[in-house]
């Protein structure tokens, strides 16, 4: 008899200060009941992290933050293993915007890419630099046969469907071109986008709704760039994809929302 396939479900939501969705998340979480939750933009250090709200809702959780911006965090239903912070090369490692970890032998990587400010900036210069640290960071740590998750905020909408207007913002910052390639450099290492897997060519999917544009998620004026992105072997198994829209309609929400993705192991 063929053994039963296990369910194994991953999501990311960049919260916008966890301390201020603190109860949307744990309510989601045990809504949803996810294997694995990463956070970003968690906007608090380490030790002020409410590490004990996920522990009552019993969810291990590992955290490398900073006061006011960045910050990331791993929720996950078993104990994680191989937890490692930053990028590990000769630059600055920016440990408050990625976390390595590993579920049940599946590598979880977590990043809260830089965003870049302006085309013209140092900031974006930095952005483009950083991804391609983190190609190099994923030829050093893994390999593309391997089951490895790449989840988080990309600030990079990789497509023209991916933005609510490709013509007015193609210099944006998480639209550019630079940026476009320096993401696609990182998925021609061996990743499958999978929510495009479930959703191919499918228009106005879209993670983040501005806060400064009136009505946005009605007017669908969104961006996609929150992903979770697997590995080829992984992203096979991958079962279902959904972005969970009801999310950015919660009281005080964030300007992102949930993004989810199923494996059939």
């Amino acid at each position: 008899m063929a053994e039963a396939e296990t369910r194994f479900v991953v999501a990311t939501f960049n919260v916008n200060s966890i301390r201020s969705r603190l109860d949307q998340v744990i309510d989601w979480l045990k809504a949803h009941r996810p294997d694995v939750l990463c956070l970003q933009e968690t906007k608090v250090q380490d030790h002020e992290f409410p590490v004990a709200a996920f522990e009552g809702a019993e969810y291990h959780i590992v955290c490398r933050g900073q006061k006011s911006h960045a910050g990331v965090a791993v929720a996950t239903a078993r104990e994680p293993e191989d937890v490692a912070f930053g990028l590990d090369d000769a630059g600055p490692p920016d440990e408050p915007r990625l976390i390595r970890l590993s579920v049940g032998g599946i590598a979880i990587v977590n990043t809260y890419v830089p965003m870049g400010e302006k085309a013209d900036s140092p900031k974006f210069a930095y952005k483009l630099e950083w991804l391609a640290r983190l190609r190099q960071y994923f030829d050093r740590h893994f390999s593309p046969t391997e089951p490895v998750l790449w989840c988080g905020d990309f600030n990079v909408a990789p497509e023209e469907i991916d933005v609510h207007d490709p013509v007015r913002l193609k210099s944006h910052v998480d639209f550019h071109p630079q940026a476009r390639a320096a993401l696609e450099h990182i998925r021609a290492w061996g990743f499958v986008d999978v929510f495009r897997r479930h959703h191919p060519g499918e228009p106005g999917q879209f993670t983040f709704w501005d806060y400064r544009v009136r009505d946005a998620i009605d007017r669908g004026l969104g961006w996609r760039v929150d992903h979770i992105w697997a590995t080829r072997p992984l992203g096979e198994r991958s079962a279902n994809a959904w972005i969970d829209r009801e999310a950015r309609r919660a009281a005080r929400p964030s300007d992102h929302t949930p993004l989810v993705a199923e494996f059939a192991l």
